[in-house]
C-alpha cells in the first residue's frame, strides 16, 4: 500500500477512485456482508487486475468508504495504489479485515461531499477522478442530493452509481424502491462519462460491482442490457426519500 503524503506526492495514476458503499438501515448485516464480499472479490479478480495493468499508466489509486446517514461517513481503507495482483489482494484484505456494521438513515448527498473532499491532498493526480456510489435506497437525510451532485460535477468529478434493486422492506419497514435505477440515473450520477449499473438484489451485487469496475477502469459505458428498461415507469422525484420519511413521521405522530 502507498501511504498518503510526501511519499506519494502527486503521483499520476489512470484513475483516482472512491468506492463508497451504503451500509444504511435499509439493509441488514447479512446484506451488508454480501455487499462487502462482492467488493472484496471484485477488487482482487484477475480480470479487474488485468484491466488496471492495461491502463495508460497501469495503476490506479483507490480508497474505500462506507456510509449511511449524514453523521456516518467512514473511510475504511485509505488511498492505496494498485498496479498489480499483490496490491489488489492487500487492499481487498484490508477491507475484509474490518467489522461489518450498519447505521441509520441514507445520505447520498453527504457521502458525495465527503468523497469530493477526499481528492484534496491525497498524493495522487488521476487522469480521471471518480466517486463510485452503491446503495439500495434514495437520499433521505442531509442536503438535497442534486445540489451535492452538481457541486461534485463542478469540481470536475464523475459520479457513477450501482443501484441495488430489491423487493424486500428494510429492517425499519421502509418500503423498497422499485425504480431506484431511475432515481440514480436522474438524481445521483453525473459528470464526464457517468453511468450506472443495476444489481438485482444483494445476491447479484458481486456480478454487478465486478462489471462496473471493469467499465470504470476501461473508461467505457455500459451497454443497454445492463440497465433496466424504463418504458411505462414513472421517474421518481429527486426528493422521494425525504417524502417517504415525512410520510413515515406523519403516520407515527
Amino acid at each position: 500500500m502507498t501511504p498518503n503524503g510526501a511519499q506519494a506526492a502527486e503521483r499520476t495514476v489512470d484513475i483516482e477512485l472512491v468506492l463508497a458503499a451504503d451500509i444504511s438501515g435499509s439493509m441488514d448485516v447479512q446484506e451488508a456482508t454480501l455487499q462487502r464480499a462482492g467488493i472484496v472479490g471484485a477488487i482482487r479478480h484477475p480480470l479487474v487486475v488485468e484491466a488496471i495493468r492495461r491502463g495508460q499508466l497501469g495503476r490506479i489509486a483507490v480508497t474505500y468508504v462506507e456510509w449511511a446517514g449524514a453523521l456516518h461517513q467512514h473511510t475504511v481503507v485509505g488511498w492505496t495504489e494498485i498496479a498489480g495482483a499483490a496490491d489488489a489482494n492487500a487492499f481487498a484484505a484490508a477491507i475484509a479485515a474490518r467489522d461489518v456494521n450498519i447505521a441509520m438513515w441514507t445520505s447520498i448527498s453527504t457521502v458525495i461531499d465527503y468523497a469530493s473532499h477526499h481528492f484534496e491532498g491525497n498524493g495522487y493526480r488521476g487522469l480521471r477522478r471518480i466517486i463510485d456510489i452503491s446503495g439500495d435506497g434514495p437520499n433521505n437525510q442531509g442536503d438535497y442530493v442534486v445540489d451535492a451532485r452538481d457541486r461534485a460535477i463542478g469540481a470536475g468529478l464523475t459520479i457513477n452509481g450501482l443501484a441495488i434493486v430489491n423487493d424486500r422492506p428494510g429492517p425499519f419497514f421502509f418500503p423498497p424502491m422499485r425504480d431506484l435505477d431511475l432515481y440514480y440515473q436522474d438524481c445521483v450520477i453525473g459528470g464526464p462519462g457517468a453511468f450506472m449499473v443495476v444489481a438485482n438484489g444483494f445476491t447479484d451485487f458481486a456480478r454487478a460491482i465486478q462489471r462496473k469496475l471493469l467499465l470504470e477502469i476501461a473508461g467505457g459505458a455500459p451497454p443497454v442490457p445492463l440497465l433496466r428498461r424504463a418504458a411505462a415507469r414513472l421517474r421518481p422525484p429527486c426528493d422521494i426519500g425525504e417524502q417517504q420519511v415525512r410520510g413515515w413521521m406523519f403516520d407515527y405522530d
